[in-house]
């Protein structure tokens, strides 16, 4: 049987996970919002209209960060139609994903929603159809105190106390033909450029994301990104970065090895970012928010044009995207030391985590779980530890490691936890030297698995993927073996008891 080996120590690490990598999206989107978090019909519907059994599940999530309202959405949304009573509010169309926005749900109900969810909100200012004075008097509506025609006209709509939202972003995707208003590098730069001064000016103490290149594809990476690095570096936190890896015609082994290319991007961001350090003489070394990131494969639900909340890419993940969206996690927790926000894309319904039907069921994605399991396990310091795996070749990836592992030490809590993923067919015996964390015994072995890599969820099964405890790790004298089965996501955790 083939083998895999880990050492970990200490002394040697990537760097602390920043709380804001375990985040999530919300945008304006199919059935997202209406029809997934919002309905106010349903029989699990609160008052507000927010459904109580998909909140459930949001909380599981831990989150610490919910994006919003978009996305392309965010490059045509006019926020001021979202406030102020509901009666009043006008519906119009929303033509980034061609349908009928009722405004019903804006910017308030979001913020209370997210409350209830207890996450720290990123927001997104439109600067595609719009600018610096719809930013400034965003930022003056949410932030600024009292005393002025925003902040008043907040009061008015009954919320007292300023929303003091720290994080922005600076628009959206605007280097895609797909855009409503898409952008050069440098119009975009000097618009993002004046409008962070501006809303800086309103309050000082936020922070923000530039946009960078929608995907590693486009034709003007990574020039894109160091044009409004160029323009934006003195006056902005984060660059944003995007990437979803896209299951299409591949067969499982290529499929697999895709977070490889996420891998690069992350690898040709920094350095870019790196470079216009260097070429500006900047003492601050740029952050990166991977704020849309995901899995995708073709809905299962067609989309019908011009309704309210009618599913926009709707689909049920196979065991075999877990998998995929696992390493992609793992990937994001490698760079620690450079992604200190990360926003999985999206919460609800659209290549989701958490699928609902309207007036009927809510439940998991089989994606839900590794992204639980690192919320909940993988903060705290990730070690560069050493993996040994044996490798595979396909027709697109050579040098594939059949394990993908990361180790997280929290040492607030006194628990080491070592994710693994086994891309092979077969089952790999993982061998993980931890002499280095003395008095540690074996917590628990968790792990994702099922018989058919194209097993999904449906309201009727909702548990037919899902984790479950084994026994398939022992310890020894610093030294401990897991048995990881053929395609299978696992979490190892290790304790002082």
């Amino acid at each position: 049987m083939k083998k895999a080996k880990i050492i970990v120590s200490k002394d040697f690490t990537i760097g602390r996970t920043n709380e804001r990598l375990f985040g999530s999206f919300i945008e304006h989107m199919g059935s997202v919002v209406y029809n997934g978090i919002y309905e106010p019909d349903h029989a699990m519907a609160d008052k507000d209209g927010f459904r109580q059994d998909v909140l459930d599940l949001v909380k599981a999530l831990n989150l610490s960060v919910i994006r919003y309202p978009g996305g392309n959405f965010s490059s045509g949304y006019n926020w001021e139609d979202g406030i102020g009573p509901k009666e009043l509010r006008i519906p119009k169309t929303d033509i980034a994903w061609r349908a009928i926005e009722p405004n019903s749900f804006g910017l308030n109900e979001f913020m209370k929603w997210i409350g209830m969810v207890g996450a720290d909100p990123i927001m997104t200012v439109n600067l595609g159809t719009r600018g610096i004075e719809e930013a400034r008097d965003m930022i003056e509506y949410c932030n600024f105190s009292e005393g002025t025609y925003w902040s008043d006209l907040r009061k008015s709509h009954g919320i007292k106390t300023p929303h003091h939202i720290k994080t922005w972003c600076l628009g959206n995707e605007l280097d895609g033909e797909w855009q409503v208003a898409r952008k050069t590098a440098d119009n975009y730069g000097l618009l993002a450029c004046e409008t962070a001064k501006a809303m800086k000016w309103i309050d000082p103490t936020i922070e923000l994301v530039a946009v960078g290149s929608s995907t590693r594809q486009m034709p003007t990476f990574p020039e894109w990104d160091k044009t409004v690095l160029t323009h934006t570096y003195d006056h902005v936190e984060y660059l944003s970065l995007h990437n979803y890896i896209g299951k299409r015609e591949a067969d499982t082994p290529t499929y697999l090895a895709m977070p490889m290319d996420m891998e690069k991007q992350i690898q040709e961001v920094i350095a870019t970012c790196d470079y216009v350090k260097s070429k500006k003489r900047s003492k601050k070394t740029m952050q990166l928010s991977f704020d849309e990131w995901n899995v995708w494969r073709g809905p299962d639900v067609d989309y019908t044009p011009w309704q309210i909340g009618s599913p926009y890419d709707w689909v049920k993940f196979h065991m075999e995207d877990a998998l995929v969206f696992g390493s992609a996690m793992l990937t994001i927790l490698r760079h620690s030391d450079r992604i200190t926000i990360a926003c999985q894309s999206l919460l609800v319904n659209t290549i989701p985590l958490i699928l609902t039907e309207k007036g009927g069921k809510a439940w998991r994605n089989p994606t839900y779980y590794p992204f639980e399991h690192v919320s909940r396990y993988g903060r705290g310091e990730v070690l560069r530890s050493l993996v040994d795996s044996p490798k595979y070749d396909t027709s697109s990836y050579t040098d594939v490691p059949i394990v993908d592992s990361v180790t997280v030490y929290n040492e607030e809590n006194e628990e080491l936890t070592v994710f693994a993923i086994n891309r092979g067919e077969e089952p790999i015996i993982l061998e993980m030297d931890i002499r280095d964390f003395t008095s540690y015994t074996i917590k628990e072995h968790i792990v994702l698995k099922h018989d058919s890599l194209h097993a999904v969820n449906t309201s009727d099964n909702p548990l037919e993927v899902r984790p479950r405890q084994c026994q398939d790790t022992l310890l020894n004298d610093g030294r401990a073996t897991s048995m990881l089965d053929k395609y299978s996501w696992n979490v190892i955790r290790f304790h002082i008891a």
